[in-house]
């Protein structure tokens, strides 16, 4: 019994010198970072982006935030990822038609909201980005967007040391590449839920629609709106031609620019009606100026009376999310 009770002495202290040293080496070296959990709305379907090939964890949020907000991503400093996808304005350009890019130049459409990113398959007006982790390769080299080369933005990174010492936690001997850096953006964006809106505090029996809202509502679905803005993303993704002539000055064809199908011809996403009245300039290159000229727009296909958009424009006034776009936890880190 001595010898036995002596054993489980020695086994006793030799484990707890094992824990010790363990607690050592995480103190002095690269602690694992922290698990984040995506916000899944109860009730929403299935999210599209493959989250095992980029986890979420709360010091790739971080990166990816302090990135969007970070004009080194730009040729001249003056344009960051946060310049046209403004938090106020839902991530969104406020009141801008079309986004104004590097050396006072514009592009030639109006900067989507940033919301919902995680049930999204193909990014853009037109699709023409098959996944989020590619989608800042094309606004960072755009000449009149952001107009920089990737191999320099690497290289700002790699010289600034707290972008080194953050990567390395994220993505462990990576460093900093296209990939850890698009990685990273993807985290923030991903995180970007707008589900919060009275609509949806009313959808969860937390709030009730006032007479007017509920009167919209009804229209909402009696016109058939919700063919193509489905619920609860209020779009349905897919590419539709919204009826619009081809502007002869941006000759923007829309979806066939990247299917090569005369049928896509000036097709283009179908948009979220949510915080549609923080979004304007509305259509694709943002040339009506407020939801009257776009009802009367449709007016043809699907009329409204005067009263019937006054109603319906309640109802998408309970669409905005305010907890969302006032998110201190979602603006250029301080």
């Amino acid at each position: 019994m001595h010898i036995i009770s002596s054993i489980k002495k020695i086994a006793c202290i030799t484990l707890i010198m094992l824990m010790f040293v363990a607690c050592r080496k995480s103190e002095g070296g690269n602690p694992a970072p922290t698990a984040l959990t995506f916000p899944h709305p109860a009730g929403w379907p299935e999210t599209k982006y493959n989250f095992a090939q980029n986890p979420l964890t709360k010091e790739g949020f971080e990166l990816g935030r302090k990135l969007f907000f970070d004009g080194r991503l730009s040729k001249d400093g003056n344009f960051p990822c946060a310049s046209c996808h403004q938090p106020f304005a839902a991530f969104a350009t406020f009141d801008h038609d079309l986004s104004h890019g590097f050396n006072n130049q514009f592009t030639t459409r109006n900067a989507t909201a940033l919301f919902n990113l995680a049930w999204q398959t193909e990014m853009h007006h037109d699709g023409g980005i098959a996944n989020l982790d590619l989608q800042p390769l094309a606004p960072i080299t755009a000449p009149n967007e952001m107009a920089e080369t990737i191999p320099a933005v690497l290289e700002k990174l790699s010289a600034d040391p707290e972008y080194t010492q953050q990567f390395k936690r994220v993505f462990g001997n990576e460093g900093i590449t296209t990939a850890t850096m698009t990685k990273a953006l993807s985290q923030y964006m991903l995180m970007l839920v707008s589900a919060s809106s009275k609509y949806d505090r009313v959808k969860a029996g937390k709030a009730i629609f006032n007479v007017n809202e509920a009167a919209g509502y009804e229209i909402f679905k009696i016109k058939k709106c919700n063919s193509c803005h489905a619920e609860p993303l209020f779009t349905d993704l897919s590419f539709k031609d919204d009826g619009l002539p081809l502007n002869p000055t941006l000759n923007d064809i829309g979806r066939m620019r990247i299917t090569g199908r005369k049928e896509d011809s000036l097709k283009f996403r179908v948009p979220s009606l949510r915080n549609i009245h923080l979004t304007g300039p509305y259509m694709h290159d943002g040339r009506f100026s407020s939801l009257d000229d776009v009802y009367e727009h449709y007016n043809k296909t699907n009329p409204l009376s005067s009263t019937e958009r006054e109603l319906l424009t309640e109802f998408f006034r309970s669409l905005t999310d305010s907890a969302f776009v006032q998110n201190p936890e979602l603006t250029e880190p301080r």
